[in-house]
């Protein structure tokens, strides 16, 4: 092609053809120019499929942590909803309310002293914050949606020590200030007609057990607020992604 484009100027010079030479010319470097263009666009239009498939791929991963999240936090919810039921329990027993089985009483009991965190799943978006790929999401909303899940989830990290703190004051100090933990462990693994209400009696009789059940049933609660209210958001982000995908 060039060498076919060298012969025709070389064949208008040679016939002294000014004229249409420099029209030849300029219509050569219009060619030219427009091969350049086109180039460029060509260019432009795989780096905008590439980052679009990065978008997409950064999507779906986003999708599969809050896929994870979603079924950590559904099972979270239901056992502190179990926590929050026998807290009220322990109260009414604290209150007056017999106990028919004392070893079901301290299988509860136990269940209020178990110490669980909720420890999100986003590997994805912490690699887009630390890589600073995060403009690789072009949906504002997606962005603002995970940053309001981030947000929830540090104010659920802080509900969390607030009741770390309460539960060893209120609920492990009394405890083992007022209880035979051999005795509550045996009977906790199995052993039979170890427990009677005199085993308790001094744990029913101090303020603080009751109180920190109290406070069981209100920052579990709290606690489950912020955990359905990530669930929101993650139902939102979902909404989004699937809209981005469906674009693909």
């Amino acid at each position: 092609m060039i060498k076919f484009f060298r012969h025709i100027r070389q064949r208008l010079l040679t016939e002294n053809k000014t004229g249409k030479y420099l029209k030849y010319a300029i219509g050569e470097i219009i060619l030219v120019v427009i091969g350049i263009l086109i180039a460029l666009e060509i260019n432009i239009a795989n780096e905008i499929r590439k980052d679009r498939n990065k978008e997409l791929a950064y999507l779906e991963n986003i999708k599969g942590d809050m896929h994870v999240n979603l079924e950590k936090i559904n099972s979270l919810i239901e056992r502190r909803n179990k926590r929050t039921e026998t807290a009220h329990k322990l109260i009414g027993h604290i209150e007056g309310n017999p106990v028919e089985d004392w070893h079901k009483f301290n299988l509860e009991t136990v269940q209020i002293y178990t110490w669980e965190r909720f420890y999100q799943h986003n590997y994805t978006f912490e690699e887009l914050i630390s890589s600073g790929n995060l403009s690789y999401i072009k949906n504002d909303s997606i962005k603002t949606m995970l940053f309001e899940l981030e947000s929830t989830y540090k104010q659920l990290k802080a509900e969390e020590d607030h009741w770390r703190f309460d539960s060893e004051e209120l609920v492990f100090k009394p405890a083992y200030e007022d209880l035979d933990m051999q005795l509550i462990l045996r009977a906790y693994r199995g052993e039979k007609d170890l427990l009677t209400r005199e085993v308790f009696k001094d744990f029913f009789a101090d303020r603080k057990v009751k109180n920190g059940y109290v406070m069981a049933t209100v920052e579990f609660e709290v606690m489950n607020g912020h955990l359905k209210k990530m669930k929101r958001i993650i139902d939102k982000i979902f909404e989004l992604i699937d809209k981005e995908l469906s674009k693909g």
